[in-house]
């Protein structure tokens, strides 16, 4: 009886989680942006490459792990006051850490502002602070999605996930852009002029957006609505992992089915909505979680099922330290290519991210293997940090 009552702890959970991170790390530093294989950069606007999955994956074990840890603390007979509080308490040091660094090193280096007073820099770089970002997407997705699935019935929580993806679409494609007049669906190839990015710009105002695009922010606040989507089937998901009355191979070919349908559903919704990372649009949240299911069906299969574990450590020590590593890695990236510069002749200066890939990779491999050989160095760096971390009982948890 202690046996069957005992809460089962999958290694495959850790592991799919483990390699999203990794993955993440990987496609967010490569050697050089001008040099990177097609499929570790995004989709250029519609569709999507193995990259774009990477973040909707990651809100889908969020999900998943949400729903385990919940039952986990109610069976342990905790208040449900106290899961409240830990709900709120989560979500918003989420978006405070990934705020924070949005806003590091909290001055504008040079070479900006030539001639310009540290005082001066300070004040820039808050008239210029990104708001919204990853980790503020992933702790609003979370708070909002743990809320809404805290009290609810698995029906009410299937109709909440319906009004978010045909609401969306709806406000996308169906109302008027106030500045233009012109119903979002015949601009959906025109980021600046969807609702989206009216809402953008008016509240949070173009300073405060994503630099790379000015206009618009792809972690915007209209776009992360869908995203709580994507959390909240990431629920449904562990609600059915944690079913230990059926056995685990049949849980798998249930999740492994139910997640090619999801495929199919959003693929059939691509053709009036198209898959777009971006905008994360409905048609998007359905595909990517249908496919999260898939994959991770597949990581149980072989890890849980099969038992071929060899392979795992590495992801699993990312697994484990998720918020260490996209923090740190983060902060890292951060220092080497803005503030640590290296003086390569007189009046010449390189950040070290690239004295250190121009010296260490590019000069004797071609464009696209250096620039990949750096961005896995970059993940092997951070899973021998990581793993002397593990080794030391250290886990960055909120």
């Amino acid at each position: 009886m202690a046996a069957a009552t005992r809460p089962e702890r999958l290694l495959a959970l850790d592991v799919f989680r483990g390699m999203t991170v990794a993955g993440m790390l990987l496609v967010n530093n490569p050697g050089t942006w001008s040099a990177i294989y097609p499929p570790l950069a995004h989709a250029a606007w519609h569709g999507w490459t193995p990259t774009d999955l990477i973040f909707p994956f990651f809100l889908f074990i969020v999900g998943i792990t949400t729903e385990l840890s919940l039952q986990t603390r109610r069976a342990r007979g905790a208040d449900e006051a106290a899961i409240l509080r830990q709900i709120v308490k989560r979500g918003a040091l989420i978006f405070l850490f990934g705020f924070l660094l949005s806003g590091f090193p909290f001055f504008t280096w040079p070479p900006n502002l030539p001639g310009a007073s540290f005082g001066e820099r300070i004040v820039d770089r808050l008239e210029h602070w990104r708001v919204l970002g990853v980790l503020q997407r992933i702790g609003i997705a979370y708070l909002c999605g743990a809320l809404l699935t805290w009290r609810t019935s698995a029906k009410q929580q299937a109709v909440i996930v319906a009004v978010l993806l045909f609401g969306y679409w709806a406000l996308q494609t169906l109302v008027p852009v106030p500045d233009t007049g012109v119903p979002g669906r015949f601009v959906l190839d025109k980021p600046d002029q969807l609702l989206s990015a009216w809402l953008d710009r008016t509240i949070l105002g173009t300073n405060h957006l994503w630099s790379g695009s000015k206009t618009w922010d792809p972690e915007g606040l209209l776009t992360t609505m869908p995203a709580i989507g994507t959390m909240m089937l990431g629920t449904f998901a562990g609600r059915w992992i944690a079913r230990q009355d059926r056995a685990l191979t049949d849980r798998l070919a249930a999740l492994f089915a139910a997640g090619a349908i999801a495929m199919m559903l959003g693929l059939m919704w691509h053709w009036v909505f198209p898959i777009n990372k971006s905008l994360w649009t409905s048609s998007y949240v359905v595909f990517t979680a249908g496919m999260a299911a898939v994959s991770l069906a597949t990581c149980m299969w072989v890890i849980d099922v099969m038992g071929v574990q060899r392979w795992t450590t590495p992801f699993v020590d990312y697994g484990m330290n998720p918020m260490l590593a996209f923090l740190g890695s983060g902060l890292m990236a951060r220092c080497i290519a803005s503030l640590w510069t290296w003086e390569t002749a007189p009046g010449t200066r390189i950040s070290a991210q690239a004295f250190v890939f121009k010296t260490w990779y590019a000069s004797w491999l071609p464009p696209r293997e250096a620039s990949f050989a750096y961005a896995v160095s970059f993940v092997l760096l951070w899973w021998v940090i990581l793993r002397a971390a593990r080794a030391r009982g250290f886990v960055l948890k909120v």
